[in-house]
């Protein structure tokens, strides 16, 4: 584990949601903070570990249709999280080396490493924006620096929104997006939910809301739809991350749904 001297701006007496997911899966840039708290939630569900790299696995499949199946070349990855192998921009310009790629975060830990992020094809290219999800209009302004909004964009959220508690800031949020870019962009997200653990899944929700982190909220796999009301949904629909398009022939379901939807 890594327990260097932080940046500027970087509270290690506060565990934060990217330090402990980059513990689950095995990275380095996390404080006994954040292991603390991400062994008492593995504690209560070992399972966690698990849909941390299944969730991850779930964007590189994600990006990897949008790139090389559908023909996106330009895509806008909002709550990035910690670089850790296989970023968004090294599967999509794996394969189209010319794509371009804006990252968006707001957590300093981030903006640390965000020059790991910014590593490109000489086709391609890549940006990283320090902003909040809250602010949708600030995020379309500065991607406008690297992105064409004339030719399609993909959005990909993934387990950023359920840190969005209010419904109307949250279906508001992703429709400005949406209202922003051309017909054939694409929405890609996953949430938490409690579909498959019940409440042992609440009970890491209670954990994770009191330790100091931003809290978060689960949502139903019937709540997910609505973020793609109007948008044509790409098979297989809403399904548990490890359900879409998997690498094996049946795999386990976890407490994460998600789907991509593209604009007419």
């Amino acid at each position: 584990m890594s327990d260097q001297r932080p940046g500027p701006g970087i509270d290690t007496s506060v565990p934060h949601v990217a330090r402990i997911w980059n513990y689950w899966l095995g990275g380095k840039d996390n404080y006994p903070v954040d292991r603390e708290v991400g062994d008492q939630i593995l504690g209560m569900l070992p399972d966690v570990a698990r849909l941390a790299r299944a969730s991850r696995l779930f964007l590189n499949r994600v990006v990897w249709h949008l790139a090389a199946e559908a023909g996106i070349r330009q895509f806008i990855d909002i709550g990035t999280g910690l670089p850790t192998v296989d970023n968004t921009h090294e599967v999509a310009q794996r394969a189209a080396p010319e794509s371009r790629i804006v990252y968006v975060d707001n957590d300093p830990s981030v903006l640390e490493h965000a020059k790991s992020l910014l590593t490109s094809t000489p086709e391609g290219s890549t940006a990283y924006i320090h902003a909040d999800v809250r602010d949708p209009d600030a995020i379309l302004e500065g991607a406008a620096e690297t992105l064409d909004f004339g030719r399609p964009i993909a959005f990909t959220l993934m387990g950023i929104l359920e840190f969005v508690t209010d419904d109307d800031q949250v279906y508001g949020i992703v429709r400005r997006l949406m209202d922003a870019v051309p017909s054939g962009s694409y929405f890609a997200m996953y949430d938490g939910t409690n579909v498959v653990h019940g409440e042992a899944s609440d009970r890491i929700v209670d954990v994770w809301n009191a330790s100091g982190n931003a809290s978060l909220v689960l949502r139903t796999p019937e709540e997910i739809g609505r973020f793609f009301d109007g948008l044509e949904l790409v098979e297989p629909g809403i399904v548990p991350v490890t359900h879409w398009r998997p690498d094996s022939a049946e795999p386990e379901a976890v407490d994460a749904y998600g789907a991509v939807g593209r604009k007419p």
